[in-house]
């Protein structure tokens, strides 16, 4: 097992590499970047005349002429002083070749020095350190209740297949999985966050401005008061796929000789069910693990985070992304491609633990 582990860490840096050097190439190319954007705030122009040009609108807003001054390269540089332009690039960084500041940003990145954000007044490590207990808080608790409603409904659905209990609960896992987390999130503040209704639950944040005030007993019941609604819209929307799931693998398993060979011999059915059948069925659920964290921690998170006001890694993501500030973009690609990378190898290790059988060293 350990030489398996080993070449899958050595084949992490390949996978890093291609994936990075992808998006660098892509977003490099892409037009409106910070230089563009910093012109157009000196020019006087909303930055979301920029993000109109960004997605294929020709405006002339930008490309307005003040008189002056010589040709660019940037859209809406038209009389700027070409030495303003230099200053802008020099510090955005783009005063390098492309291929120069692709190979500073991989060796920075190999000890982990992402830079400081363009916008914000801080280096990324400290960005992502400071957002991360958000995410984290969201991603840990919906796992947490995802897991512990899902393996236990599946497995009973699985049990009573056919039974009126899995047509019921087959109709409400399936309407959870058709409508978006972010439309439950909606209704849910509009039901008890004060919205047309009850006013239960805080709709921001997740702690009270009295934070500091309260008692160790209070300050638990006032983090969870405000992690009820957004943790509940990103539960209702995440378990459907795991629950049928466990119900599709325990029944693969059930129908299986070795289970009626079990039941022949006399064991009770709680000793075939979690004896026998377990250990085999929850190699897909295992298999699924990944996929589900990152989804949960990253995409799963983002319009949760964006309706309740929650300032975490996906809000701070996508608002790179908008800005160009390419800094933040790369060092949270950069984790979430790592955090991805490592969680796949934690779910084979424990394929092993789960069942022996299993054997990676074999595998060439």
């Amino acid at each position: 097992m350990t030489s398996y582990i080993l070449r899958r860490l050595l084949l992490m840096i390949p996978t890093l590499l291609g994936i990075m050097t992808l998006n660098f190439v892509i977003i490099q190319s892409a037009p409106g970047g910070p230089v563009e954007q910093a012109i157009a705030k000196i020019q006087g122009i909303d930055t979301s005349a920029t993000r109109r040009v960004d997605s294929g609108v020709d405006t002339e807003i930008i490309q307005t002429n003040n008189g002056g001054g010589g040709s660019s390269q940037y859209r809406g540089a038209q009389g700027l002083p070409p030495e303003l332009v230099k200053e802008l690039e020099q510090l955005y960084g783009f005063d390098k070749p492309v291929h120069e500041r692709y190979f500073d940003m991989l060796g920075n990145y190999l000890r982990f020095d992402f830079g400081d954000s363009f916008y914000r007044d801080s280096s990324v490590v400290d960005l992502i350190l400071e957002k991360m207990p958000v995410s984290i808080s969201l991603g840990l608790w919906t796992t947490l209740l995802v897991y512990g409603i899902s393996i236990p409904l599946g497995i009973r659905k699985a049990v009573q297949h056919g039974s009126r209990f899995d047509v019921w609960s087959s109709t409400l896992v399936t309407v959870g999985f058709a409508i978006p987390n972010f439309l439950f999130a909606i209704m849910l503040i509009v039901l008890f966050a004060g919205g047309s209704y009850w006013d239960w639950f805080p709709l921001r944040g997740l702690t009270s401005t009295n934070w500091e005030e309260l008692s160790l007993l209070g300050k638990v019941g006032d983090y969870f008061w405000h992690l009820a609604l957004p943790v509940t819209a990103m539960v209702i929307g995440s378990f459907a796929t795991l629950t049928m799931l466990t119900k599709n693998s325990f029944l693969d398993e059930i129908n299986k000789q070795y289970v009626l060979t079990a039941r022949a011999k006399g064991l009770t059915e709680n000793r075939v069910l979690y004896g026998h059948v377990f250990r085999n069925a929850m190699l897909l659920v295992i298999s699924s693990l990944p996929a589900t964290l990152i989804s949960i921690f990253l995409t799963g998170s983002f319009m949760i985070e964006v309706i309740f006001s929650l300032d975490g890694l996906g809000l701070l993501g996508f608002e790179a992304v908008v800005n160009r500030d390419y800094p933040v973009v790369f060092g949270t690609l950069y984790m979430s491609t790592l955090i991805g990378l490592i969680l796949k190898l934690i779910s084979d290790i424990t394929y092993t633990m789960i069942d022996p059988r299993i054997n990676f060293e074999g595998r060439q």
